[in-house]
This record gives C-alpha cells, sequence and structure tokens, in this order.
C-alpha cells in the first residue's frame, strides 16, 4: 500500500536522531515506500474552510550528521493526504490548538490523524490519567493554597507540578514541614489562578519511570524506566535520566488493558503512559517519545508495528 504522510512536527533540523521517536516514523515510513510531507506550525492555513499546508517533500536517513532534504516547499490540500502523523510537541498552548482544529478538518475530509486532533485538545496528559482511578496514586487538582497544603500534611511528602509542562519542567518534591512549600505553590499557581496537580511522592522513583508505549490499544511489551541520576529526583531523560529497557511487569500490563478501550475509542493510536511503583502519572499523546531506545536495547521495530495498524486503518 502506498500512502501520502505528512509529519507535523517542531523544526527536524533540531531534533537528536538517536532518541527521536517523530524519526524513527519517518524512517519506517520511507522503508515502505511511502511519500513524506514536511510540516510546521507556520505552515498551515485555512482557505475557504479547508485546510491546507505550506510542504515539503521530505527525505530522510539515519545519520547523526546529514539526516534530512528537504524539497522547495508548495501548497498541499491536507484533506489529499492519506495520514497526518501530529508530532509537534507541548506546550498545548492556543496555537497547538489552534492546530488541532485545521487537523481536524483534514480527518473530517478523509485524512488519518495520529492521534486523534480532538483526542489531542481532551486529553491533558496529566488530567487525563484521572479517568482510571484505580490505576493512579493519590492525587490532587487545584488552585488553592490551602488544599495544597491539606494534602501535604495527609501524604507528608508530596509531587507538585503545572498540567501543562513535558520533560520535567517546573516539578517540585515538597512536604508539610518543607519552607519553601508557599512559593512553590505561589509559583505554580500563579498565586491561586492556575490550576496545579500533586501526587503523593513515590519513592519507587528511584527504580525508574517507566514509559510504556501503546501501539492502538496493544503495549510495546518492555517499557523504558528513566532512572534519576545523581542528586536529580526526575527520572526525564531530558534531565539526565539513564534510560533502561524492562520487561513489562503484570501490574503494568493491568493497567494498559485498563486505559487501552478508552485510548480506541478515542483515536489515540499511539500513546506513551508513564507508571512509578506501578501507578499510572501521565497519559502522553501528544509526542511520545523513546522508541528509539526500546528498538537499540531489545531488536524492535516499534514504528513498523505503529505503521502496520495505521495501514491497517486505511484498508
Amino acid at each position: 500500500m502506498s500512502l501520502r504522510v505528512a509529519v507535523l512536527m517542531d523544526p527536524i533540523e533540531s531534533i537528536h536522531v538517536e532518541k527521536d521517536s517523530s524519526f524513527a516514523m519517518l524512517l519506517e515510513a520511507q522503508r515502505r515506500g511511502l511519500e513524506l510531507l514536511y510540516l510546521t506550525q507556520g505552515s498551515l492555513a485555512i482557505r475557504a474552510a479547508a485546510p491546507w499546508a505550506h510542504a515539503c517533500g521530505l527525505r530522510v536517513r539515519d545519520d547523526a550528521s546529514d539526516w534530512f532534504d528537504l524539497d522547495a516547499p508548495h501548497w498541499v490540500d491536507l484533506r489529499e493526504v492519506d495520514v497526518i502523523l501530529a508530532r509537534k510537541d507541548p506546550p498545548v498552548d492556543d496555537q497547538f490548538m489552534y492546530d488541532t482544529m485545521v487537523l481536524e478538518l483534514a480527518q473530517n475530509g478523509g485524512a488519518l490523524v495520529v492521534n486523534d486532533p480532538r483526542a489531542l485538545r481532551d486529553a491533558n496528559e496529566k488530567l487525563f490519567a484521572l479517568r482510571f482511578p484505580q490505576c493512579i496514586p493519590p492525587t490532587l487538582v487545584a488552585r488553592d493554597a490551602t488544599e495544597f497544603k491539606r494534602f501535604a500534611a495527609e501524604h507528608e511528602r508530596i509531587v507538585l507540578k503545572p498540567l501543562d509542562g513535558m520533560g520535567g519542567r517546573s516539578i517540585f518534591v515538597s512536604a508539610r514541614s518543607d519552607p519553601n512549600l508557599n512559593v512553590i505553590l505561589e509559583t505554580l499557581t500563579d498565586n491561586g489562578r492556575t490550576f496545579a496537580m500533586a501526587q503523593r511522592y513515590l519513592p519507587e522513583i528511584r527504580d525508574g519511570d517507566k514509559r510504556v508505549l501503546l501501539v492502538d490499544g496493544e503495549p510495546v511489551p518492555y517499557a523504558l524506566a528513566r532512572m534519576p541520576q545523581g542528586d536529580e529526583f526526575r527520572g526525564n531523560l531530558a534531565r539526565g535520566g539513564k534510560g533502561v529497557g524492562m520487561p513489562l511487569t503484570e501490574r503494568e500490563r493491568w493497567i494498559a488493558a485498563q486505559v487501552a478501550p478508552e485510548l480506541r475509542a478515542r483515536g489515540m493510536i499511539f500513546v506513551g503512559l508513564d507508571v512509578i511503583g506501578g501507578f499510572l502519572t501521565e497519559v502522553n499523546v501528544t509526542s511520545p517519545t523513546c522508541i528509539r531506545e526500546l528498538d537499540a536495547q531489545f531488536g524492535l521495530n516499534i514504528a513498523g508495528q505503529l505503521f502496520d495498524a495505521i495501514e491497517a486503518r486505511r484498508r
């Protein structure tokens, strides 16, 4: 099957090819002989209520010193594209939301968007996990500092984070006795104007913040445990965490099974679950990572599984 595949992503010249999951998807699409188109946020437009993009033909190669070629840009009606990989990194801000509205017009016109643009709007990566209370640690979402202090008093040690962050940005460990708790809350909530999240601190973070990848609801059999290094409590690879692949535990398979039906129903074909100590902490839908690390450690082809699922949906 020959498909026309567009990718909406951050600037390709800035990626780290050895660990970029979008790049793994592009390599797999090219191996299958599929036509590739490259899009950025600035290339999107709506003409006469139809979705368009100033797109470039793209060719890629697995070479960290020279990994892509682009053709001259030309206007493309996105309704005539078979598949659009929506891989723009957070923040999920107003411009990101507008992008999903352009992509929804493309989807309504017949394109398969991965992941579904409505799901990208609706499934906040922090809040969506709360749909599965049987899977998550004790959690609070609030603006009021008093509520957070009550939560800290109940659980002693807590993790605090914004609802729109990624890569470990602005995540704090605090406690009821922390003299900095007030200023942390003032910063995260903008003095009570913005929601933030608190979760009970999970000491199992020392064993890794595990990324479990799901392809059309089916878990990849290995997770990448992102282990904090040195004096850092965050395991995020962007914060220096070490990625160690591990077979899924029975608990992690159970969590995947709990979440998968809702993901399928919402058109979320490629999703990353974050699991610490057997608890689901986040559901990553915008641009999940860790394909290349797991592929390298276990001889997998996760992007191949993804394109098998995509091609099955396009038949």
